[in-house]
């Protein structure tokens, strides 16, 4: 297959956009899910572990897909694929989809989020395997080295927040409480935090611009996010821990 440069710029500009677009238009009020989903305003919803799993499955499948359709791609482009962006979206629809306890999801919101993985599937996994160009040293360079230090540090970050989260309420049970341990004890958001510094290593280790506008579009959505958690933290519980911080206020 070809690499459609034009497509590939389109998608990583629009990403960006689409990014800060988000983070102006949320900074009053966050979309409506999870604790932030507005009571009052009636919406078809789908349960947690549907929902999660329907709107990851494509960002998985898209780079899986074009790997069977093509005959030629870059192996060392393949190889980036699988040790990163599709084994962060393999735990996400086999593992913390099956295992969420989560609040159903407004049917709007799971739909938006599929067609954004699904673009998003597509656009990393042709970039990498058809229109990045890796020299033969790539794997052995600091750029791929530090990425992937960084990239399963932020996983594993993102994981064991993911857990602590989980287990703070019993199956069935919906309720808010604080959580306690691993970076929970320094930023509100640390699942969050995780999850950004996953595609920040990610960026680093394939030096593109996909790559970049997929990591900023994650700080843009999900870093507000973490900061709305820091102030519902605050607002419902007197004795949330005052030195914890949120994850970026300096946006606000």
């Amino acid at each position: 297959m070809q690499c459609y440069e034009n497509v590939v710029s389109y998608l990583s500009y629009g990403m960006l956009l689409a990014g800060l677009a988000h983070l102006v238009y949320h900074r009053e009020a966050q979309a409506s899910y999870g604790r932030h989903m507005k009571r009052s305003s009636p919406a078809r919803t789908v349960p947690a572990r549907v929902a999660w799993f329907l709107q990851e499955m494509p960002a998985l499948l898209m780079p899986l897909l074009l790997m069977q359709l093509s005959h030629r791609y870059s192996a060392m482009g393949r190889a980036l694929l699988l040790k990163t962006f599709c084994l962060h979206y393999f735990q996400r629809t086999f593992v913390y989809s099956l295992l969420t306890r989560g609040q159903p999801f407004p049917l709007s919101v799971m739909a938006s989020a599929a067609v954004f993985c699904s673009l998003n599937g597509f656009l990393q996994g042709h970039y990498l395997l058809h229109c990045a160009h890796f020299d033969d040293q790539w794997s052995t360079g600091c750029r791929y080295i530090i990425g992937l230090l960084v990239f399963y540090t932020g996983m594993a970050i993102n994981v064991h927040s993911d857990h602590i989260l989980r287990n703070l309420r019993k199956p069935k049970e919906i309720v808010y409480a604080i959580p306690a341990g691993g970076l929970f004890e320094y930023v509100s958001g640390a699942n969050y935090f995780g999850e950004i510094v996953e595609w920040c290593g990610y960026a680093i280790a394939t030096w593109s611009l996909p790559a970049f506008a997929i990591a900023v579009f994650s700080l843009c959505f999900i870093g507000p996010r973490a900061f709305y958690h820091h102030r519902f933290y605050k607002e419902h519980f007197e004795e949330y821990p005052k030195f914890r911080k949120a994850l970026i206020p300096f946006i606000f």
